[in-house]
């Protein structure tokens, strides 16, 4: 079982800045991928970002050159950063964090999301 708790989200003015974090804990060692989904309201989840266990990045086109996905390991614990600069209106959603584990699992969780809101 892995637990994700999610932190950061908030309410800025276009163009500012905002970090969100989630830390995962209980059966870290198995997670290969995490990243970060979104939901605007009437519109379908969508892939923000995502990071591999070695490092590797994967960025939805629209968040391109503007957000930026990094992650740290600890013994027991693995925290991915989702650092959002030049935010627009159209980035307001719910932010939901995602961890998928290798095999044998083959398995994924999610966190409970966190709201951002862009105002123009």
């Amino acid at each position: 079982q892995v637990q994700l708790v999610e932190s950061g989200g908030g309410s800025v003015q276009a163009g500012e800045s905002l970090r969100l974090s989630c830390t995962a804990s209980g059966s870290v060692a198995s997670i290969n991928t995490m990243g970060w989904d979104r939901q605007a309201p009437g519109k379908k989840r969508e892939l923000v970002a995502q990071i591999s266990s070695v490092g590797s990045t994967n960025y939805a086109d629209s968040v391109k050159g503007r957000f930026t996905i990094s992650r740290d390991s600890a013994k027991n614990t693995v925290t991915v950063h989702l650092q959002m600069n030049g935010l627009k209106p159209d980035d307001t959603a719910v932010y939901y964090c995602n961890a998928e584990r290798a095999w044998p699992y083959d398995d994924d969780y999610w966190g409970q999301g966190t709201q951002v809101t862009v105002f123009s």
